[in-house]
């Protein structure tokens, strides 16, 4: 009689963790037996986890270890033991590499640590089990089915909650660099996961917040290759080709999109009707002033004069952009008046010479000097 006494003692606990780590005919007789008694009858929780962890150390290869160190990483688990939790979950997968449970413990003790590095490893190495346990074929022991289905529904959600893992993660860190391996890893292994519309605006944004703008640019144009939907990338591909003065075919076509884009662009909501007013105006400004300035570096200077009138009254509030404007627009209509022997158009070139030099920037005493020369050449006084 005493053999089987500890037997009924576990069958309820046993139910509870299904049949991941059976315990088995307990002989009460034996050292081993009589420790997993102890265990069964004790009723305080801190002296049970004390006598399961003397019972993993002195029979690690009994069998019962597994169901002992099943019911230590959940005590572990409960108490926020973040480190032991992990600790356990490693032995058990020793057991049972296919513990999709164990695995899935693992990563929200991972979580639990806010330890990046952890999350990364533990959410790949739970991703790749629970394939695998959701493909299992049905046990023909009707005695089993009631488990495997467990298992296999299981082992579909933790598929789902391994790329959650990963994304809240990205989301909640302060640290950009690590935020981008979050998304990056999570993008590599599964291009398609419920997150992936997401994942290339926030990798752009972060490289941003980074001063990365070398890697913000290149997200950006693979993102436009798809989608130019995107007014703060096609701005900082556009400028960014600006300022090095390379592919202003780029520049033209990006700038060109972003007008069209605030153009039409509805308000979104949560934004005050002056506040995006001004973004509005301000993107419109910055994408005819990209394109007169193309136009201004290939000497079309009918369509850089066309544009930056357009873009003049619209970046208003930037000093220096404004001064530049002004100056190419005095540059522009003074080539077209010599060109075409047009008088208005020397007078216009007067005119924003006269606004630019009035201005502080580094075109202030350029375009003084340019003031001197055009009414010495043509006789205007003021």
């Amino acid at each position: 009689m005493k053999r089987w006494a500890v037997l009924a003692v576990f069958l309820l606990a046993q139910a509870a963790f299904g049949q991941r780590h059976k315990l088995g005919t307990v002989n009460a007789e034996t050292p081993e037996g009589a420790l997993l008694q102890q265990i069964g009858q004790e009723a305080d929780a801190g002296k049970k986890v004390a006598l399961m962890e003397e019972f993993a150390a002195k029979f690690p290869k009994h069998e019962g270890a597994g169901w002992v160190l099943l019911q230590l990483q959940g005590a572990y688990s409960k108490a926020n033991q973040f480190d032991k939790t992990l600790e356990v979950g490693d032995k058990l997968l020793a057991l049972d590499p296919d513990d999709v449970e164990t695995a899935h413990q693992n990563l929200k003790a991972a979580e639990g640590k806010k330890d990046l590095d952890l999350i990364v490893k533990w959410s790949g190495a739970t991703a790749q089990i629970a394939p695998k346990v959701a493909a299992e074929p049905q046990p023909k022991d009707e005695d089993e089915v009631d488990y495997w289905k467990h298992r296999v529904d299981f082992a579909k959600q933790v598929v789902a909650y391994t790329e959650y893992s990963l994304f809240n993660a990205a989301l909640t860190t302060q640290d950009g660099r690590k935020k981008v391996q979050l998304l990056e890893t999570l993008q590599q292994r599964n291009p398609k996961n419920a997150y992936a519309a997401q994942i290339p605006g926030l990798v752009f944004t972060t490289y941003r917040q980074l001063g990365d703008n070398d890697k913000a640019v290149a997200t950006a144009e693979q993102i436009l290759t798809a989608d130019q939907s995107n007014e703060d990338m096609l701005l900082v591909v556009a400028f960014n080709y600006l300022q090095k003065n390379q592919q202003l075919d780029k520049v033209l076509t990006y700038s060109t999109k972003l007008v069209e884009v605030m153009t039409s662009k509805p308000k979104p909501e949560g934004i005050a009707d002056a506040d995006w007013t001004a973004r509005k105006n301000q993107l419109i400004g910055l994408g005819h002033y990209m394109i007169g300035s193309v136009y201004m570096n290939q000497s079309k200077f009918a369509p850089a004069d066309e544009t930056l009138r357009r873009a003049l009254p619209l970046v208003d509030t930037n000093a220096d952009m404004k001064a530049e404007t002004l100056f190419n627009l005095a540059l522009a209509n003074f080539k077209l008046g010599e060109s075409t022997k047009n008088t208005q158009r020397i007078l216009d070139a007067i005119k924003f010479n006269e606004q630019c030099a009035a201005l502080k920037s580094r075109f202030q005493a350029k375009a003084a000097q340019n003031l001197k020369v055009i009414r010495a050449q043509y006789r205007v006084t003021k």
